[in-house]
């Protein structure tokens, strides 16, 4: 679906953001492209969504280059969630998804009404100017903009910024069921969480490298310390013992009245990132 091949970009002389990317993306994958600001995850996205011009190297989508494609039924298969929303804000929620599904073919386009409501979008402000929504609000009337074209490809930047707890879950319930479709997602984000949840694979880029490519799980076992600790309770005590994972194959190897919990104590990805690329992602 994704390609890229020692992928190259700079803002000026002094100024190279990308030192030659190489990774791909399968179809039907939701791939996390995982970096702070500054390292180069977006423009990474401009390039592959055809904004950025003028990188060295390759970015095919769908086995094309796009230095070579410029038709619109190119372009009408891909869906963009940027990260600030792109909205007019003195049209409502339905006249900004009306206009803009007035570039795609009548047959491709998903109901307006329907896939906000899928949003939980407030039924009371449909008709009423995007100025008037909270950032919330208007992430979701993005989201709606980048899946009312029923995309085959989807590009979102950070996709869950601005949302509550619940509107988190959501927007991930909605990102897994168009990987169900058969939909390609890319996301790039600095939210650990979100990958970890999301993305069949994940790449970490710092300072317009990739500084590891592989699952979360695996990154996570690769990286972990195999620690393990084990809370007890023992003569009206609450105790704490970390043990390493080998020495529990023969059972708790001291006295306990009662167990209370036992963890695994692998890292979180940002613990990982942090290993790789010696910075915080945020």
């Amino acid at each position: 679906m994704i390609e890229v091949k020692n992928l190259t970009f700079s803002y000026g002389k002094d100024r190279q953001a990308l030192h030659g990317l190489n990774f791909t993306v399968e179809d039907g994958e939701i791939f996390g492209f995982l970096g702070p600001n500054g390292s180069g995850k977006s423009t990474t996205q401009k390039i592959l969504t055809d904004i950025l011009k003028g990188h060295g190297g390759e970015a095919l989508l769908f086995g094309k280059d796009l230095r070579e494609v410029h038709t619109q039924e190119f372009f009408r298969k891909i869906g963009v969630l940027f990260e600030f929303p792109y909205l007019y804000a003195n049209l409502s929620a339905l006249d900004n998804l009306h206009y803009f599904s007035s570039f795609y073919p009548k047959e491709q386009l998903r109901d307006a009404e329907e896939v906000l409501e899928e949003l939980e979008f407030k039924k009371d402000f449909l008709r009423k100017p995007v100025s008037s929504y909270s950032k919330g609000m208007r992430q979701r009337v993005s989201m709606a903009r980048a899946l009312i074209s029923n995309p085959k490809l989807l590009f979102l930047d950070e996709p869950t910024s601005g949302l509550d707890p619940a509107g988190a879950v959501l927007f991930r319930r909605m990102i897994e069921n168009e990987r169900r479709k058969g939909t390609t997602v890319f996301v790039t984000t600095h939210n650990m969480l979100d990958a970890d949840l999301l993305c069949d694979r994940v790449a970490f880029i710092s300072n317009g490298n990739i500084v590891a490519l592989d699952t979360p799980r695996n990154l996570k076992e690769k990286n972990s310390s195999h620690s393990i600790a084990v809370h007890y309770l023992y003569q009206g005590r609450r105790e704490e013992r970390m043990m390493e994972a080998p020495e529990l194959k023969s059972g708790i190897p001291f006295p306990y009245d009662e167990l209370l919990s036992v963890h695994s104590q692998e890292p979180t990805l940002e613990d990982i990132f942090i290993q790789y690329a010696g910075r915080r992602l945020s």
